[in-house]
């Protein structure tokens, strides 16, 4: 891992692009969806075609965090068609949004359907170190601010305080007939990433949003993620 970072450093950055945070997560044990990525319209479509419709396609830059914000992430696409439009519209916005940015290709990514979205995240105290945070994930988390924090380490039971604390926990159980998420999984995810934190003191920032929670006995899926680095290790 230490490589990576340094290999990340020598490019001078400090923002792990998505393939690598994808690396970072998978070297702990979280499942992520299949991705592969493509650097032309007809590779994208190989790509999609060989994972399963629908896709998710989003562009790969470490310089566009919000991918988002400017229309560089776009789901459910079922058809070669709309693959190969895709990726010129993905490509367009962000060299609009971005001239400057590194564009590395847009990538092709197996689409999770169901569960629960919620994230995980991390954030360096200068006093305390560094803080676990979990709370709804996706477009949520910025408008409910439902969280709830930890120093690192954590243990199973702080883990637990935590997804039950936030004040839409009972979501998580399942309302109106909807199936519970795996809030087992959720917990092992939490301690995954506490030891990632603790392991790993150059990590200043991160954050697994959304991670999927899917039905209990299914676990959780790093949809996407975002990792920040100090400058010196």
């Amino acid at each position: 891992m230490r490589e990576l970072f340094a290999a990340v450093r020598a490019q001078g950055r400090v923002n792990l692009g998505e393939v690598e945070a994808r690396e970072v997560l998978s070297a702990y044990g979280f499942r992520v969806p299949e991705a592969r990525l493509a650097e032309s319209a007809e590779q994208a479509v190989e790509m999609a075609e060989s994972i399963g419709y629908p896709v998710v396609m989003k562009i790969s830059s470490p310089d566009i965090l919000h991918k988002s914000d400017i229309g560089a992430v776009r789901v459910g696409l079922a058809d070669p068609a709309q693959v190969a439009d895709t990726f010129d519209l993905i490509m367009l916005r962000s060299q609009r949004y971005a001239p400057t940015a590194t564009l590395r290709g847009v990538l092709v990514q197996e689409m999770v359907r169901g569960g629960k979205e919620v994230i995980l995240g991390v954030s360096r105290d200068p006093q305390f170190g560094p803080l676990i945070m979990f709370g709804f994930g996706g477009i949520y988390v910025e408008v409910l601010k439902d969280v709830a924090f930890r120093v690192a380490p954590i243990d199973r039971r702080h883990a637990q305080e935590m997804v039950h604390e936030i004040r839409a926990a009972a979501l998580l159980g399942g309302v109106r007939g909807e199936r519970p998420a795996d809030t087992e999984a959720i917990v092992e995810a939490l301690l995954r990433i506490s030891q990632l934190a603790v392991e790993f003191p150059e990590i200043v920032e991160m954050d697994v949003n959304p991670l999927a929670a899917l039905e209990p006995g299914r676990g959780v899926v790093a949809i996407d993620s975002r990792i920040t680095i100090a400058e010196q290790s």
